[in-house]
């Protein structure tokens, strides 16, 4: 078992082509002994946005606070407070923050091998 916070996890710049203003932490991954997934916490600032981009595993959202919208090439769908997302596997999209004053924060869910 492994228990930990969120407040206690190094929080850093995310390094990923085409991303404005995110962060990333990561508090349950494969270097915790987590068997099949990570979970990533990826903070948006206010304009800023993921990469558009496209990837061979699904993954599964989880909206902490704010709101924003989850861009995919069948259109852009708001996203906020207490909802979930399932992006599947090759299915190109990207977060944006639509506030222009509150984070955007959401939980990533990935196979731990992708992490």
């Amino acid at each position: 078992m492994y228990i930990t916070n969120l407040a206690k996890t190094t929080k850093f710049a995310a390094q990923m082509e085409g991303a404005k203003d995110v962060f990333k932490q990561i508090p349950l991954s494969r270097e915790n002994g987590a068997p099949v997934f990570s979970f990533r916490v990826f903070t948006v600032s206010p304009g800023g946005h993921t990469p558009y981009h496209i990837h061979p595993y699904e993954h599964m959202n989880y909206v902490i606070s704010g709101e924003g919208a989850l861009v995919t090439e069948n259109g852009e769908f708001t996203v906020k407070e207490g909802d979930f997302a399932l992006v599947l596997a090759n299915e190109k999209h990207q977060y944006k923050n639509t506030s222009a004053t509150d984070d955007f924060v959401m939980i990533c869910g990935v196979p731990k091998d992708f992490e």
